[in-house]
């Protein structure tokens, strides 16, 4: 199991507590360091059964000066997300929890964390 994280984020810190309390084995990549490539944000997406706009944090300053709200959602305008996303790492909704199963979940809540790790 992988967790991306940004340490200054309550909810990836919750989610890494709560995965130390249960005792899971997991690995941490720090994605705003460590960037995720086009290619592996597409991994993601597919392991979580979303597009790219579903997990993009659309209030960043980022997010904003690229005017991502008027951006299309449609497959035309697919690659042009994930590109935004790579270019621009803090637009990435967290944490995402990659599970052992090949799913995916993005572990805002206790919940979704002992979903993820479940699988």
């Amino acid at each position: 199991m992988e967790i991306w994280i940004n340490p200054a984020c309550s909810k990836c810190r919750g989610a890494l507590h709560l995965l130390d309390e249960e005792g899971a084995e997991y690995t941490v990549r720090r994605y705003l360091e460590d960037v995720p490539s086009p290619e592996e944000i597409r991994a993601v997406l597919d392991r979580l059964g979303l597009e790219p706009w579903e997990i993009t944090r659309t209030q960043e300053a980022d997010a904003k000066e690229l005017g991502l709200k008027d951006w299309p959602r449609d497959a035309a305008a697919r690659d042009r997300w994930i590109t935004a996303l790579a270019g621009h790492p803090k637009l990435i909704q967290r944490p995402i929890i990659t599970a052992e199963d090949g799913t995916a979940v993005v572990a805002r809540t206790d919940e979704a964390v002992r979903e993820a790790m479940g699988r």
